[in-house]
């Protein structure tokens, strides 16, 4: 509902014009010198009621050339439910039906306005009602208009009754002034009060002193519906901003979150790529002295080969000075891997998560060591992760970690049973930071990341990495 109302417009010159009478009928002749007031009273309104369509529509024409590419949607046209969008014409209708015959009968035995002319002064103010659902600022020019000269044949009734304004334009005027609150800015809705306001004065500078005066209640009423009007519908705007942007908040948490995960990775990896280059330029500068026989041409190579892997040395440690935070400015700690898992699960136990770990058989284990370093380090996290993920958000809840060999991959498996407590959203859903880094892992690898609960109960970690990681991450 609050989208509809901050995407609406001002007015629509299509409809503007469409709300312009033909042709202003030509005036009767003249009858008697003994025609009545009320007839007199029905020639000047029919004039009247002319000149403010054209005014109206003039006025419309120009709101909708100020505005550019006004646009003309009901009010709620973008509710979710069918019956909001539906409930503006409901009102407008039901407002426009009962004060149409109310006024007129009003108008006829209390005013003694004639039936005919009677008839036409509710129907140009009330029906104006039907045009506001769309266009309530140009529904408001045609009524202000109507509701003024509307006032000329209550001049001539009892003195005692209400006075410019009848009952009926005080309701009416006060569902428009609500329609008029939904859609317009501030400096419109202050700009209608203040007509409302002189409009109200200047009638009923008209009305008799012993008439009730209704003059200053429609100045009041109006003012305090226009006023609530925009500060429900401000408040309903700031609303659906906040709510964009907490959405707009989330979605670079969860970006940021990910760049986090990647350079938490990338600063892993170059410290495996660093220790690489160390054992190249210790390998390049010792060649001559392991193989003394070597000819000139082949010791010139291999000094290049370490001055080149000294130089990238060089860079590779300003690169992680960038990579590393201040926490970990001063962490030296080798990367750990699979020869790390037993101690990871007896930490785990420590921290209250019965763990069981399964190695693959002792045939086996030889191929372990063999693993790309990348791989193995992303192994070891992944269990990690999930090991940390069942003690903040299962605690209590035993865990089995697998570790399999099948083909050219590595299995990693870690099984969590329910929790004897309440699960938390990230043991329910399946999202969180550790998640996340899982899945970078894995992709970097060019493994696949298989998460999920289980039907019976707790949550299923599945990971298959290549034994080789390859040349260049899968992206």
């Amino acid at each position: 509902m609050t989208s509809s109302i901050s995407d609406v417009a001002y007015a629509d010159p299509a409809m503007s014009n469409a709300s312009s009478s033909p042709d202003q009928p030509p005036r009767p002749p003249d009858e008697a010198p003994g025609r009545t007031g009320a007839r007199r009273a029905s020639a000047a309104l029919r004039r009247g009621l002319g000149e403010a369509a054209r005014w109206s529509a003039a006025a419309g024409s120009g709101l909708a050339a100020a505005a550019g590419d006004a646009r003309t949607e009901p009010l709620f046209a973008h509710a979710p439910k069918r019956w909001m969008r539906v409930l503006p014409y409901v009102i407008a209708l039901g407002f426009t039906a009962t004060l149409i015959p109310v006024t007129t009968q009003v108008l006829s035995n209390d005013y003694g306005v004639g039936g005919g002319l009677a008839g036409a002064i509710g129907v140009a103010q009330a029906a104006p009602l039907l045009l506001a659902v769309s266009r309530p600022l140009a529904a408001w020019c045609i009524m202000i208009v109507a509701d003024v000269l509307g006032t000329i044949p209550l001049f001539q009734g009892d003195a005692h009754h209400p006075s410019p304004w009848t009952p009926m334009v005080v309701v009416g005027y006060l569902a428009l002034c609500i329609a008029l609150a939904l859609r317009e800015s501030r400096r419109t809705l202050i700009g209608v009060w203040l007509v409302t306001v002189v409009a109200s004065i200047g009638v009923g500078s008209f009305r008799d002193s012993t008439s009730q005066d209704t003059g200053v209640l429609l100045i009041v009423l109006s003012g305090g519906v226009l006023l609530l009007g925009a500060l429900l519908r401000e408040r309903g705007e700031a609303q659906r901003r906040l709510v964009e942007q907490e959405t707009i908040s989330e979605a670079e948490r969860t970006r940021r979150t990910l760049l986090e995960e990647r350079a938490r990775i990338a600063r892993e990896l170059h410290d495996v790529v660093a220790h690489h280059m160390s054992v190249i330029t210790v390998q390049a500068d010792s060649a001559p002295y392991r193989l003394p026989d070597l000819p000139g041409e082949v010791r010139e190579e291999f000094a290049s080969i370490a001055a080149g892997a000294r130089q990238s040395l060089t860079e590779m440690r300003r690169l992680l000075a960038v990579l590393r935070s201040e926490e970990a400015q001063g962490d030296l700690t080798p990367q750990p891997g699979l020869a790390q898992l037993q101690q990871l699960a007896e930490a785990t136990r420590r921290g209250g998560v019965p763990t069981e770990l399964s190695y693959p058989e002792l045939a086996l284990v030889r191929q372990l060591a063999d693993v790309s370093p990348a791989v193995d380090l992303s192994a070891y996290r992944i269990v990690q992760e999930a090991l940390a993920n069942v003690v903040r958000h299962a605690p209590g809840a035993r865990a089995q970690v697998s570790i399999g060999l099948e083909e050219d991959a590595l299995l990693v498996i870690v099984v969590n049973g329910p929790a004897p407590g309440p699960l938390s959203p990230l043991e329910s859903t399946g999202t969180g930071h550790g998640l996340v880094g899982m899945g970078e892992r894995v992709r970097l690898v060019g493994g696949t990341l298989d998460v999920g609960p289980l039907p019976g109960g707790g949550f299923r970690v599945a990971a298959r990495l290549p034994l080789t990681a390859p040349d260049s991450p899968t992206v």
